[in-house]
């Protein structure tokens, strides 16, 4: 495994960080609590020493797997990265959507990020986590009803408690990267980004690479899509989110495949398979720290730890890249 200091921090994330939101389950057709400890535990077996998690995923059953998976772990030896800011138990902030949890229960998701709510949030992850401090504490989402100075000036208060070691943000604009900043030191903007998604290249790589900033990019598979299992007429899960996304259209699912199809050569020339290739691919783009990669089970967690066993060339990114030039996706 490869590691990368974070920003003008130094913290140490392998750059394939384990990501939790599929673990719990919520949005992603259920999970298997066993299957997904073992998935962290073979993970760091092979260096993956850096988890992301967040309270929303499974409204706490994804903090609450991360920390009976990495309770017998030294805790220095682990990066936790939790989020706040997301609030199912709370109608207060703005109503993003309505849904169910685990148990069939409807639920308000709401994104809320005000200093009362920041610090029963916190409370309430380093307990599911079992652990009296949180690596990165990362707001979810912008939430425009609280002031961002408000919410910058209460982590900084857990900062200063200990509780929290450094402070980021997950799916901000250049504009409100640049208005925290006034509050705070940012490490980090979690957002993200894929061959297929890459907007995030005109305004907020450029604005990190300048004012030393971390990015951690998510969904760097776009869920499934490059990995090339995903065919034409692929069927999801009850209550998947993936189902009512373009990506997944089935002329979608067709040309990324032929895309794919392309540059498998070079994956083949180095034993590799498809998702590694891209993991690698995404690493070698400017400005980004490191991948999250999700698994439910420790088959995918080895596939995603052993990415970074290989390496790519100048050329063979270039490669690469002219094919990506000739994908285009339909709305």
């Amino acid at each position: 495994m490869k590691y990368r200091k974070l920003g003008n921090t130094d913290l140490n994330l392998s750059a394939v960080t384990f990501g939790s939101f599929a673990i719990g389950g919520w949005l992603w057709g259920g999970t298997e609590q066993n299957a997904a400890v073992d998935a962290i535990k073979a993970s760091y077996d092979l260096g993956v020493t850096s988890i992301d998690t967040a309270p929303i995923y499974g409204q706490g059953l994804s903090e609450d797997i991360v920390g009976h998976a990495i309770k017998d772990l030294p805790r220095d030896k682990v990066q936790i990265l939790t989020k706040f800011g997301m609030r199912w138990d709370l109608e207060k902030g703005t109503l993003v959507f309505n849904s169910q949890d685990g148990n069939g229960n409807d639920i308000g998701i709401y994104k809320y990020a005000g200093k009362e709510s920041i610090i029963k949030e916190c409370e309430d992850s380093l307990k599911r986590l079992g652990t009296d401090y949180i690596d990165l504490y990362q707001l979810h989402w912008p939430d425009v009803t609280t002031p961002i100075e408000e919410t910058m000036e209460a982590v900084a208060e857990l900062i200063k408690q200990g509780k929290v070691r450094y402070a980021g943000v997950c799916n901000y604009n250049v504009a409100q990267m640049s208005e925290a900043e006034k509050y705070i030191d940012l490490a980090s903007n979690q957002v993200p980004y894929s061959m297929v998604l890459r907007d995030i290249e005109k305004e907020i790589v450029p604005y990190s690479l300048e004012n030393g900033k971390g990015i951690l990019a998510y969904s760097p598979l776009e869920r499934g899509l490059l990995t090339g299992k995903m065919k034409p007429g692929y069927k999801f899960g009850e209550g998947d989110q993936r189902a009512t996304r373009a990506f997944y259209k089935d002329e979608n699912l067709k040309r990324t495949n032929e895309f794919l199809d392309k540059i498998k050569p070079i994956a083949d020339e180095k034993s590799i398979t498809l998702a590694q290739l891209v993991i690698l691919w995404t690493l070698e783009q400017p400005g980004i720290s490191v991948t999250l990669v999700g698994a439910r089970n420790a088959e995918q967690a080895i596939q995603n730890a052993k990415s970074t066993d290989a390496s790519l060339t100048k050329e063979e990114v270039g490669i690469i890249d002219k094919h990506l030039n000739n994908l285009v996706l339909v709305p």
